[in-house]
């Protein structure tokens, strides 16, 4: 029968050889291995786009150019989960769809769940944003002015940026920032739907909007000169209705249902 003592060496050095083996699979799989993927589409002006992703981000810049400049970025922790992601992008008369295929991801054990990618797409200003989707990540879309811009995200972060064309943004759980660095009079409509999270919108001193707010289970914060209005007890929450410098021909709308609206009068 084995002493005491020889038992508990016997036990120290399987937990040595088992923390080594650990921090070896940790080093090794530690390192993020990543794939470029660049491509250049000529387009109409008014091209419709759509981007399909799953985890990373997309990020959509209005520029005054006939081409679509597609930058994706691929990242994952082992080489076989890099090959199996792929980016597939349809090019038709007036349109680019870009869409992302994710290898499954395990549903047991110690196992490498990485893969995402992020996408930088400069489009042309008066293209029609058709759809941005993405599961988890962030999303951007700056200087659009075509005819629609929309957006949904199931998890993460949001932002639109100096986009005067009709914005239809949605997010699952996350938080959202809508800003204009200036004013411009054009008809748009601006709308934003949470389920669950926070929304800022930085409009200029100077714009004339509607403004249209509600937070079914939160509270408004408005820094113009209008009043968040508590709703009925059945009706529930606060709102905000007004028209502000005179209204213009613009609508900003924005409805969280648990979580805060920020309305922030921002100096040009």
């Amino acid at each position: 029968m084995r002493s005491a003592p020889t038992k508990k060496r016997n036990v120290r050095q399987i937990v040595a050889v088992l923390l080594l083996s650990l921090a070896g699979c940790g080093s090794e799989s530690d390192r993020v291995l990543e794939e470029t993927f660049e491509h250049l589409y000529t387009v109409e002006p008014t091209a419709n786009i759509t981007v399909q992703n799953g985890d990373g981000a997309i990020f959509v810049y209005g520029s005054n150019t006939n081409e679509v400049q597609v930058r994706a970025v691929k990242k994952a922790y082992r080489r076989a989960r890099l090959r199996q992601m792929a980016i597939n992008v349809v090019t038709k008369s007036g349109s680019v769809s870009i869409t992302t295929k994710f290898p499954p991801r395990p549903k047991w054990g110690l196992f490498d769940r990485s893969a995402t990618v992020d996408y930088t797409v400069v489009v042309p200003a008066t293209a029609n944003i058709l759809g941005l989707d993405l599961d988890a990540g962030e999303i951007l879309v700056d200087g659009m002015r075509g005819q629609t811009t929309r957006a949904r995200l199931g998890e993460g972060r949001m932002f639109a940026r100096n986009c005067f064309t009709n914005l239809n943004l949605g997010i699952r759980r996350g938080n959202l920032i809508l800003s204009y660095d200036w004013w411009e009079k054009s008809t748009f409509a601006a709308e934003a739907n949470l389920a669950q999270g926070n929304a800022w919108a930085y409009l200029p001193v100077g714009g004339a909007f509607h403004l249209l707010a509600k937070a079914v289970h939160g509270e408004i914060f408005n820094d113009f000169e209008t009043h968040a209005v508590a709703e009925s007890a059945a009706a529930r929450g606060m709102k905000v209705h007004a028209l502000v410098n005179g209204g213009g021909e613009a609508t900003i709308k924005f409805r969280v249902t648990e979580g805060n609206i920020k309305i922030v009068e921002a100096s040009p």
